[in-house]
């Protein structure tokens, strides 16, 4: 046979690289166009800029991001209403800053009450139980979460009494007057103390108001801001020799490292 009467055949290439194309296209619609196909389709081919640019909204505007650390763990959302109402008059917004509810503080406390604090994970809890000296602590058998919903509905139901209306809804004034009631045992509870669990909750306000807001308070570390405090720095070294220096606060979360 005359060679030059023999079918070219096309490169092997090109052959694989179109049998390849086909494949890979028909394969995402049978595997589910939307999924394999968009995905592969958009290595193989290119659609115009015009239908890929995603639509514009509020141009030069960054969209902020949402914060996943600011969900109920332990509270119902009645309870942390209550909570959030006690703790701003604890810690109230004033021209120093922010208040308790600004500063996220109800949601560290829920967060605590979900972990190992509020099973008291660290502490000794068996038997027997005496009731201690002040200078000792709570001695009781009680976990933490358990004393803050008994305190919270104590503190519910007597403002339900002696005000006829929820603790949220009272004025500034009167959540004042019912806390400074169970500050001085002047409350008489029959399953806690009034005042250690008003002492418990003032705690929890200030370490939440202060603590790394890696744990749910100290909301963008405006606590930390309003002392001038430098927060989780990792190291000073570069500044350990130099004049008085004033840091930006730094979280722990802004030192993770990503793998």
């Amino acid at each position: 046979m005359d060679p030059s009467d023999k079918q070219q055949e096309p490169s092997k290439g090109t052959v694989d690289g179109n049998s390849r194309r086909k494949f890979l296209v028909n394969s995402g619609y049978a595997l589910g166009g939307l999924v394999v196909g968009g995905a592969l389709g958009s290595l193989i081919k290119k659609k115009p800029a015009a239908e890929t640019a995603p639509p514009k909204t509020n141009e030069g505007a960054a969209a902020e991001p949402k914060n996943y650390n600011r969900a109920l763990m332990f509270f119902t959302q009645e309870q942390f209403r209550i909570v959030e109402s006690a703790t701003e008059r604890i810690f109230p917004e004033d021209e120093a800053g922010p208040g308790a509810k600004a500063l996220g503080v109800a949601f560290f406390i829920d967060h605590q009450l979900a972990g190992d604090w509020g099973f008291n994970g660290r502490d000794y809890m068996s038997p027997p139980f005496f009731t201690g000296e002040m200078t000792q602590g709570y001695q009781g058998r009680l976990k933490r979460r358990e004393l803050f919903e008994i305190g919270l509905r104590e503190l519910e139901n007597y403002s339900m009494t002696k005000f006829q209306d929820s603790f949220v809804t009272l004025t500034g004034e009167q959540q004042d007057e019912l806390l400074k009631g169970f500050e001085s045992d002047e409350v008489k509870l029959t399953t806690i103390s009034a005042s250690s669990f008003f002492r418990m909750l003032r705690s929890s306000t200030l370490e939440g108001a202060y603590s790394d807001p890696l744990y749910g308070g100290n909301m963008d570390m405006n606590g930390w801001k309003m002392r001038g405090y430098p927060g989780n720095q990792m190291s000073y070294l570069s500044i350990i020799e130099k004049d008085y220096t004033k840091l930006d606060p730094s979280s722990l979360q802004d030192h993770l490292v990503s793998h």
